[in-house]
């Protein structure tokens, strides 16, 4: 099952105030066009139901899912009840660090339901989670996080050995 990891760098962010940004998931449409739209019912408690509409490559995705918050840890854990995906879980967590930068790593893992096709759609898949990913953060926290994926250059960043 393919699996998506990325971590994004905010310089001057206190961990408890991008954890609020994060978890205001029905906001997410105000800050990036990467999301339609999410509609959510708090379900008492630390869990959150959220139904998702976001572009996706060429077309929209659209899902539910379970989401379930620990504030005290800064962390996300959300799983698809229904939806596109034959499944989709995965988690954000959220660290502050003493130089007084913030980090988060959104984590993920799904399935598309189409074994036969996966060695052609699964990576294509990755590339465009990770895109739409990017784009939410950009949007949520501005254009001057550093995002990257674990052991890779950081997304939308050429190294010198592309320069021509």
């Amino acid at each position: 099952m393919p699996e998506v990891t990325l971590d994004a760098l905010i310089p001057d962010a206190t961990a408890p105030d991008v954890f609020e940004r994060l978890r205001d998931f029905a906001s997410y449409p105000k800050y990036t066009d990467a999301v339609r739209e999410v509609n959510v019912t708090d379900t008492g408690g630390d869990t959150l139901d959220s139904d998702w509409s976001v572009n996706f490559r060429n077309g929209v995705l659209c899902w539910s899912e379970r989401d379930s918050i620990d504030e005290a840890a800064l962390t996300i854990e959300f799983t698809q009840t229904e939806g596109d995906f034959d499944q989709f879980d995965g988690a954000w967590t959220v660290h502050g660090h003493e130089d007084g930068a913030t980090t988060i790593r959104f984590q993920a893992r799904f399935d598309l339901g189409m074994p036969s096709l996966s060695a052609i759609i699964d990576p294509i898949a990755c590339e465009a989670l990770v895109e739409a990913i990017s784009l939410i953060l950009r949007g949520l926290l501005g254009e001057h996080i550093t995002l990257t994926a674990p052991e890779a250059e950081p997304v939308g960043v050429t190294s010198a050995a592309d320069a021509p």
